[in-house]
């Protein structure tokens, strides 16, 4: 499945490690210093030019990237989420025939 985290960035669901809301997680110095780590790595992608509400961690290939959304994890997982009812009455559909 894909998720769209804003303006033109889709990722595929498989590869995501985490989804974090900004303003909670930044608190904490140890996730400070992860984001600065990752932006020196070149390993962080903005997706928005608006203020940021979340972050999401992704893996593909042994390769961590960090998106930086301006959505927010509640409007991330609810995208998916709907997404996998859709999946789950269409599998119920084609079992019922």
């Amino acid at each position: 499945m894909y998720l769209h985290l804003g303006q033109d960035t889709v990722i595929t669901t498989d590869n995501i490690i985490g989804i974090f809301d900004i303003d909670e997680c930044t608190i904490s110095k140890k996730t400070r210093d992860y984001l600065t780590m990752a932006e020196k790595n070149k390993r962080v992608v903005n997706v928005s030019f608006e203020l940021p509400k979340s972050f999401v961690v992704c893996e593909k290939n042994n390769k961590i990237t960090v998106y930086i959304s301006q959505l927010s994890t509640k409007t991330l997982l609810t995208r998916i989420s709907k997404f996998e009812q859709t999946i789950r009455q269409r599998d119920v559909a084609s079992i019922l025939g």
